[in-house]
């Protein structure tokens, strides 16, 4: 189900009773770039430490931003079976009296879900507003202040015009007079209305239907008895709830606790924090204790599957929506007691159409692979009446060792655990390249070297020395059979006293002082020369 800005008043009650029922909720988004080209080396890489891959993804965050997120409320209907809610919500920054918000675009993500069937039309037109608590404070200060500022180029055009309007017919009207503005849209009535407020003490303005406001000649004393009243449109509370926009459900998420469920979800987790919570904090263990404290228990299905996969004999799935399908193929040994997974009529299309990379129907894939898996372990574990009653409670207590651990792609830890210290992960030892005969090599043209072989990564050591890493034993075992006797490129197992420089520099220079030294014994010893 789609959810844009002119549906979502009317939608958040109804969604606040679903997740405050709800089992577990699964979540995916998709944005407007991953990996920002603003900083070099900001690709994922095995050198990356927890923290140093924190950064990068934080500067990628800090320029791209959410076009759709999608939010999938698992119900727990009865014994073994789960009704799936799904909703795509579009999602544009709020351009309500905060500073304008700065987007980026990176080409290949655009391409990427434009490929897929992405309406820009609706994340542009349509998109839901948000802000975090940062951008609230500021824009709390401006109301209190009576500092309105109009953000929206937009709007602004608009909002001159009614102001010559409403000027020009203000010098002639009388008191308990009226005119109407007409065709303005949600943000551009607030707009108008504040605007007009401030800068004319004898105006009074309300919102009539949904696109125009009446704006009415009052004493100042009238004015100041209507600003009291609870029936005004333009309370402070009120705006701050509409400029908060889908921040208000992720409010509620946040308070109802519920197990969170995506795949691959670092990138997720750091947009949710710094769009509607507060902006990324530099250190990284900040961000683990706040991530922790907004969500106690999370699930990445590619941290679940990554295990199962070694145990069962399954096809190699690169994906979300691969997983799903050999989960539900005959290949899953799991009995009929498998849980029962039905879509709501208003998510029903995903029953009969895949929709990969829509952000509803990736997440009713999450919550889906991670039932699945849940239910495979059980069956491993208990016996048969157990599995033909099997409870949430009963799979949350099979994932145990998968709680809040989060798939760290390609780096020096197999996951980022957000309640306890990261995982380290067993890779194969690394490897020294010393070059001979091939002056000004530089990482590029070793990778392109390798690549027909293997994939590495690789980083410079000195002048004519490279590191190569990877997460794969034969790709190790493959170069160094295969450039044995390389004329050029000497590979070899990287050893910490023979290759690094910082050792290197350390013998050269003790072995400096130990010469000088005994040079300076020697002749302290000559015997002197009588005249």
């Amino acid at each position: 189900m789609d959810v844009g800005a002119a549906d979502f008043a009317r939608c958040l009650p109804g969604l606040r009773d679903r997740v405050g029922s709800a089992a577990f909720l699964g979540l995916d988004m998709e944005f407007t770039g991953l990996h920002s080209a603003f900083q070099l080396n900001n690709q994922p890489s095995l050198f990356d430490s927890p923290a140093e891959r924190y950064q990068k993804v934080r500067q990628s965050v800090q320029r791209f931003t959410i076009t759709q997120l999608g939010l999938a409320i698992f119900s727990e209907e009865e014994s073994n079976k789960y009704v799936v809610h799904s909703y795509n919500f579009f999602l544009f920054p709020s351009t309500l009296g905060v500073t304008d918000v700065e987007l980026t675009l990176s080409a290949s993500s655009i391409q990427f879900l434009s490929h897929y069937g992405f309406d820009y039309n609706k994340f542009l037109k349509d998109g839901i507003p948000y802000m975090n608590e940062l951008q609230e404070k500021i824009l709390s200060q401006r109301l209190s202040e009576g500092s309105w500022k109009v953000c929206s180029a937009l709007n602004m055009n608009v909002v001159k015009k009614a102001i010559d309007e409403v000027t020009c017919w203000i010098a002639a009207a009388k008191e308990g007079d009226t005119v109407i503005l007409q065709d303005l849209s949600d943000s551009q009535m607030l707009d108008v209305q504040l605007v007009l407020r401030q800068a004319l003490p004898n105006v009074w303005t309300q919102p009539l239907g949904d696109s125009e406001v009446m704006v009415k000649k009052v004493s100042p004393q009238h004015r100041q008895l209507l600003e009291s009243s609870s029936y005004d449109c333009c309370q402070k509370e009120l705006i701050l709830t509409s400029a908060r926009g889908f921040t208000n459900l992720f409010q509620i998420i946040v308070e109802a606790k519920k197990p969170l469920v995506g795949h691959n979800m670092l990138m997720d987790l750091c947009h949710l924090h710094d769009k509607f919570y507060n902006p990324l904090p530099e250190s990284y263990d900040e961000f683990k204790k706040n991530i922790h404290h907004l969500f106690p228990v999370l699930i990445d299905t590619k941290t679940v599957t990554k295990s199962i996969w070694k145990n069962y004999h399954f096809p190699r799935a690169s994906n979300l929506l691969e997983a799903y399908e050999v989960l539900c193929s005959d290949l899953n040994p799991t009995d009929p007691a498998c849980p029962v997974i039905a879509l709501a009529s208003d998510s029903a299309q995903y029953a009969e159409k895949k929709a990969p990379h829509e952000a509803a129907y990736d997440a009713f894939l999450c919550g889906s692979v991670l039932l699945k898996s849940a239910h495979l372990l059980l069956c491993g574990s208990t016996d048969d009446a157990a599995k033909a009653n099997s409870s949430f409670s009963q799979y949350l207590t099979i994932l145990a060792e998968y709680l809040n651990k989060v798939n760290f792609i390609r780096g020096c830890v197999s996951s980022i655990n957000f309640s306890g210290e990261d995982a380290s992960c067993r890779y194969p030892p690394p490897l020294v390249v010393c070059v001979r005969g091939w002056p000004r090599l530089n990482e590029r043209q070793i990778y392109q070297e390798l690549q027909p072989l293997c994939r590495f990564d690789i980083r410079r050591l000195s002048e004519n020395q490279f590191i190569l890493l990877s997460n794969r034993f034969k790709h190790v075992i493959r170069v160094l059979h295969d450039y044995k006797d390389h004329p050029k490129l000497q590979i070899s197992v990287y050893n910490h006293w023979r290759h690094s420089p910082h050792v290197n520099c350390l013998l050269k220079v003790s072995g400096i002082v130990a010469l000088w030294s005994l040079l300076a014994f020697v002749l302290g010893r000559a015997p002197s020369c009588s005249p």
